[in-house]
């Protein structure tokens, strides 16, 4: 399947759109990675159409380098604490590494949101155990940012 690409910058965040063909009044869409069937109400001219439906993607969704998309948080080891982010927005920076120890209410990485930099503090402290996403990563409302242990 042929796909468009597009760099969009929304609010601060940054989206990576792939835009297939349109089949009837659907077409395939991948928004960072996560696939999406879109059902369009009236197909713009400009948009290609194919004759053949689109099949649903049938193996889990991986980015540029291969690795899986995960959709749904992970969930922290036993006596793990999970940092999210108070709002979405883009990682920015991290002021913390794996294996740092931080007390509560540490800085622990910068979220730029509605064009604002914003510290995000961990309200537990404990051993930086996993970093879950990266700088330049789009993260939603809660979603999950690092593990402390």
């Amino acid at each position: 399947m042929k796909f468009k690409e597009y760099k969009y910058k929304i609010n601060g965040t940054k989206f990576n759109v792939k835009v297939g063909e349109v089949t009837d009044n659907s077409v395939h869409v991948e928004v960072n990675g996560v696939p999406y069937d879109v059902e369009l109400d009236k197909v713009p001219s400009s948009m290609s159409r194919v004759s053949q439906p689109v099949k649903s993607p049938q193996k889990a969704p991986r980015t540029e380098t291969g690795e899986k998309v995960i959709a749904t948080p992970v969930a922290p080891p036993s006596g793990g604490y999970t940092v999210t982010a108070p709002l979405p927005g883009t990682l920015m920076s991290f002021a913390v590494k794996v294996g740092d120890t931080v007390a509560a209410g540490a800085t622990v990485c910068v979220l730029e949101a509605m064009k604002m930099e914003n510290d995000v503090h961990t309200p537990k402290g404990g051993v930086v155990k996993q970093i879950l996403a990266n700088v330049g990563d789009a993260v939603p409302q809660d979603g999950p940012i690092m593990i402390l242990e």
